[in-house]
């Protein structure tokens, strides 16, 4: 039996911009993990987690259930793994052995809070499937795989700084720069010490799901369109995750924290979906000094504090909105 693992992560400098030629840098939580078992098997079997499972004690439970867990479970995205997985090691000319096996998955990542959830599963998944046909794959093309699972088999608008992150795991320096991306399909990827996240939090909401916002209604087409406010937006959050890269190598944590600020208000002006649930964690972080920024792309936040006073009213102060606050396990 063949037992692989993928975590949780959160952006903390950069994004939105991977999916536009931009840097970024994110760390991996390993306080949340997808777990994945294969082991070989008359027929090949995807079992269901309790996520893929039509049935509730009540309608309240149903509501419940969705509005946490979202409208999918994990099924859909392991079975779009496998046919981008086998279509990939046709290309390569990888012969994989005839033999069927059983996966089983399970998650303790939150649902729809822009925490990875549905990428952690798939690179969990597709460690799982390397180790079961004995097939290596380097790791920047397993995060464009895992990317491609989504965005080619199943029609997800996402880019590729979750897949890096999941598959690099620690604290990665992320440059997608056009001319890099073009060259070879993925970004430059530059591992740096996890001990430099000092003083990061992240929180997260626990009872009621939010999704993930609507951010690229029509961001990508003036992009491409080559609209000059999204364009300059694009450029300064890769300024930012940079300028993040060198507060982080100097320990400069009031840096650092300037600009997880500026890159949130950057998002804030440029982007006009943003609900008041997400809004509410962002000012409730900067009423008590904390700098905040989304973590993905809403329900959940990143940023710095400066003792452990501070993160204890961090704390109180997102109690109320039913917001958990924790301390990331990076290692």
């Amino acid at each position: 039996m063949i037992e692989t693992y993928a975590y949780a992560r959160a952006g903390l400098l950069g994004n939105p911009s991977d999916g536009y030629y931009g840097k970024t840098v994110s760390f991996i939580l390993k306080n949340f993990r997808a777990r994945v078992l294969v082991y070989p098997s008359a027929r090949l079997e995807i079992r269901a987690s309790k996520a893929d499972i039509p049935e509730w004690s009540s309608l309240e439970e149903l509501r419940d259930s969705t509005r946490w867990r979202g409208y999918y479970g994990g099924i859909r995205i392991i079975q779009a793994l496998l046919m981008r997985f086998t279509d990939y090691c046709s290309e390569q000319g990888i012969e994989l052995s005839d033999r069927n096996f059983t996966i089983e998955y399970e998650s303790t990542i939150p649902l729809r809070l822009g925490m990875g959830g549905s990428s952690a599963i798939i690179i969990a998944t597709l460690r799982a499937l390397q180790e079961f046909f004995g097939v290596e794959i380097e790791p920047a093309i397993q995060a464009k795989l895992a990317l491609e699972t989504e965005t080619r088999e199943l029609g997800v608008n996402a880019g590729l700084q979750d897949r890096v992150i999941q598959v690099y795991e620690g604290l990665v320096f992320m440059d997608f720069n056009r001319e890099t991306m073009d060259a070879q399909g993925y970004g430059a990827y530059e591992r740096l010490d996890p001990a430099l996240l000092e003083g990061v939090y992240v929180a997260y909401r626990r009872s009621l799901s939010e999704g993930t916002e609507v951010f690229h209604n029509n961001i990508r087409a003036r992009f491409d369109e080559g609209d000059r406010e999204i364009v300059e937006a694009m450029n300064r959050w890769a300024e930012i995750a940079a300028e993040g890269r060198e507060a982080l190598l100097q320990r400069d944590h009031k840096k650092l924290g300037e600009l997880i600020d500026a890159n949130f208000d950057l998002r804030a002006r440029l982007y006009t979906q943003l609900s008041e649930g997400n809004l509410e964690m962002i000012r409730a972080a900067r009423k008590v000094g904390c700098t905040a920024k989304f973590a993905g792309s809403g329900g959940a936040i990143v940023g710095t504090y400066d003792d452990d006073a501070q993160l204890e009213k961090l704390r109180a102060e997102l109690a109320p909105l039913d917001v958990a606050v924790i301390e990331p396990q990076v290692v």
